[in-house]
């Protein structure tokens, strides 16, 4: 499947962000395609090691064949756990490349895009878990009307959302909205003729952030990222959209998802991460041509003290 399933943003920078010693033990908490995780085995010597988290079936058509490759078919909300499980902490380096894969929005079946009207709103990473039954299907028919105002406005930042709510409530009376096509019927008179992309993509984004627990799992994530990496050790992350990206850059700065420096009782302050790029890094021209999924990507370095 490889570079048909998702092809690697920022590659190059990615892997210079880490500063990969050959010894040392690295972690992709979203394998995907593998891109990302080929080059990291690449700069890796003998005895180096890299851990991939994915929780997608799909993703694991795409994994090597290297005995330094431990995969954890999971989500990484409960990255501490599995690595003190596999006795390889701390690490070296951290790279999570958030969002969803060229491939998922590609498998029309999934429900991630809005360019397969019949297929089934489903958006779940991980299809067919009992942790995780409610499809986006299933919160667009039972959550109160204010309930999905509230995760339209808060995920997609749209700022219609209670009309588009009123909408979706209304519709789901005389049927339910199951497939694609369906949603965008419902909200059919709160889109835009022009800019209607942009539109579709953030009721879209809305619905896989809530299904999917995403800025929960991502919160979990960063709050345990100063315990599992050593001294020297390199947190690379690349986001997708501001709510992501806010997250991330808060949390580097300043340890809190506020933003707002914490500090001890004597007026010291508690930083557990330091800022490496002050500036968020982006795609250059010549990526953005062959890749256009690269043009909304940031890339934000932290590294522990």
């Amino acid at each position: 499947m490889g570079s048909n399933y998702h092809a690697p943003v920022m590659l190059n920078e990615c892997i210079a962000s880490l500063q990969i010693k050959p010894s040392g033990t690295y972690v992709d908490v979203t394998f995907g395609g593998g891109g990302h995780s080929r080059a990291i085995l690449n700069a890796l010597g003998p005895k180096g090691k890299l851990v991939a988290f994915d929780q997608d079936e799909d993703a694991k058509a795409n994994l090597p064949d290297d005995k330094r490759l431990v995969f954890i078919d999971q989500n990484f909300e409960f990255i501490g756990n599995h690595l003190a499980y596999q006795g390889l902490l701390p690490v070296d380096g951290i790279l999570a490349d958030l969002g969803v894969s060229s491939h998922q929005f590609d498998v029309a079946d999934r429900g991630f895009s809005f360019r397969f009207d019949e297929a089934d709103l489903d958006m779940r990473m991980l299809v067919n878990n009992s942790n995780n039954n409610l499809s986006a299907s299933y919160l667009l028919n039972h959550l109160a009307e204010q309930e999905i105002a509230d995760l339209l406005f808060q995920y997609g930042e749209l700022q219609n959302a209670r009309s588009l709510a009123a909408s979706i409530c209304h519709y789901r009376l005389g049927q339910p909205i199951q497939k694609v096509g369906q949603l965008k019927e419902a909200i059919k008179k709160q889109t835009p003729k022009l800019g209607d992309y942009k539109f579709y993509a953030q009721v879209f984004q809305a619905l896989r952030i809530a299904v999917n627990r995403e800025m929960d799992v991502l919160k979990s994530f960063l709050q345990q990222v100063p315990q599992i990496l050593a001294p020297k050790g390199r947190l690379v992350v690349m986001s997708y959209h501001s709510l992501e990206d806010r997250l991330v850059k808060n949390f580097i700065a300043s340890g809190q998802f506020s933003g707002i420096l914490d500090k001890d009782f004597f007026g010291n302050v508690k930083k557990p991460l330091l800022a490496i790029n002050r500036k968020v890094i982006v795609a250059n021209e010549i990526e953005l041509e062959q890749n256009p999924r690269a043009r909304s990507a940031k890339l934000r370095i932290a590294e522990k003290p």
